[in-house]
């Protein structure tokens, strides 16, 4: 891989996927430095128009869009996420595991094939608008 990020990096996540919910919230949970943005782009209030990205391309792939104005899509934005972590993590381990030349294609084409089947994962039930059904729940 190239240099990495600028921080803060925006990450542009699925919020009505479950799965896709679930692990980048975990990102945001571990992020001690503010390194990390999360924007949900379920939220009826994203607009993409000033990223110069289609919606329809932020929900077929992850993107992640550093404070330089560098984007990242699929396996290279899990990259630069896991660049946020030191490389004595879990985390930050995978970020240095990924760069590998067996690796990376091979995770490529892993990413693809969930791409292609993301939207068939269960949705994110939104019962409680409000947030208070979460308090306790992290």
């Amino acid at each position: 891989m190239k240099d990495g990020p600028v921080f803060p990096l925006r990450i542009f996540y699925d919020g009505s996927c479950s799965v896709c919910a679930s692990e980048v919230e975990r990102y945001g949970r571990k992020d001690r430095d503010g390194r990390l943005i999360l924007v949900d782009i379920s939220d009826p209030g994203f607009d993409p128009l000033p990223f110069g990205i289609t919606l329809a391309e932020f929900m077929y792939q992850m993107h992640a869009i550093d404070q330089g104005g560098r984007v990242f899509r699929g396996v290279d934005a899990f990259w630069a996420i896991w660049q946020a972590f030191p490389s004595s993590t879990l985390i930050g381990l995978c970020g240095s595991l990924i760069t590998l030349p067996l690796i990376h294609p091979v995770a490529r084409l892993c990413y693809r094939m969930f791409a292609s089947i993301r939207r068939f994962l269960p949705k994110r039930r939104n019962d409680c608008s409000g947030g208070s059904c979460r308090i306790g729940r992290e």
